[in-house]
């Protein structure tokens, strides 16, 4: 596996940023960037747990999610010997502009990765494992026969684990939903991501409706399922935007909603707008369990699998 880029814990200091390259940011310099408040600073992933992990996630070939996304909790995660696995390569066939996984034409897919997940989650004991991939949309099926296999070899090697899937839109392709519904896991995430007035600027490759109805049709085909989505803030959105857009996610029939602050990955991904204080975040929460969700994780640090464990109990 070729070496993969740092995560960035602390952001330097106020920077040039590059042409956006079509990831829609406007401004030159954000200070916004550098200003980052105390709740957002995180610890270096360190420790047996997370070399340990490390090593094991190396000698079998693996990408995680943890890594490409660059996400800000590797290291409680990792440190307590847990990972979101990403199948499917880690280069993704679409380039929205929050996202830290680089963008490109993928490679051929790897049919051992599914065997080599479920040894991985078998040697971790893991009870609650969780798979995501990257956008494959060259693919006829868009990746769903190999989240499928990848379901069916961690219960082949790892019986017990419970299993949870963060899904792509699949194009909108009912089958290829499906064909991940029929194996059953206990948990399928798909992310609306933002308010539906910024998808072309940050989803452009997306559509809201559609990301919707990935929601919809996982509760009518598999109504026994914990259904589970997630939103960030930061990127420009309102208030009312978001209380609306957690509406339209409950309306499908969505279980679980995380919400999270949009920490921007690089100087060419998206400006943040605004840092969302821990008071706001406690406040979505009560008001999504009010609108009718069975829970809501809802602070600045949250990301779709954080705490992914505890969500399948619920």
């Amino acid at each position: 596996m070729a070496e993969l880029a740092p995560i960035v814990f602390e952001v330097p200091g106020e920077v040039e940023r590059p042409r956006s390259r079509g990831r829609g940011a406007s401004n030159t310099v954000v200070p916004i960037d550098r200003a980052r408040p105390e709740w957002l600073k995180v610890r270096l992933p360190m420790g047996p747990e997370y070399e340990n992990l490390r090593r094991l996630i190396r000698s079998k070939s693996l990408h995680t999610v943890c890594e490409e996304a660059h996400c800000p909790n590797m290291a409680e995660c990792w440190g307590a010997g847990t990972a979101t696995f990403m199948i499917l390569g880690d280069t993704c066939t679409r380039s929205c502009g929050f996202c830290a996984v680089k963008t490109g034409r993928p490679g051929v897919v790897d049919q051992g990765e599914p065997a080599r997940v479920g040894a991985a989650v078998a040697h971790m004991a893991l009870g609650h494992a969780v798979v995501t991939s990257v956008n494959r949309d060259e693919l006829p099926d868009g990746g769903a026969s190999l989240f499928a296999a990848t379901i069916r070899e961690i219960r082949r090697q790892s019986p017990g684990t419970t299993v949870e899937v963060l899904i792509p839109d699949f194009v909108g392709d009912a089958g290829a939903l499906d064909t991940v519904l029929d194996e059953k896991p206990e948990i399928l995430n798909h992310n609306v991501e933002t308010v539906e007035r910024l998808y072309p600027r940050v989803r452009p490759q997306a559509r809201y409706p559609r990301s919707l109805e990935v929601l919809r049709r996982t509760k009518e085909r598999a109504p026994e399922l914990v259904c589970k989505s997630g939103i960030m803030v930061g990127l420009g959105e309102t208030r009312d935007e978001v209380v609306r857009t957690m509406r339209d996610i409950v309306a499908q029939g969505t279980d679980i909603l995380t919400i999270g602050q949009y920490l921007r990955p690089s100087p060419v991904h998206l400006p943040i707008e605004r840092y969302w204080s821990p008071d706001e975040f406690a406040d979505l929460a009560v008001e999504g369990k009010a609108m009718g969700f069975r829970h809501v994780e809802a602070g600045p640090l949250v990301r779709s699998s954080y705490h992914a464990e505890r969500h399948v109990r619920r």
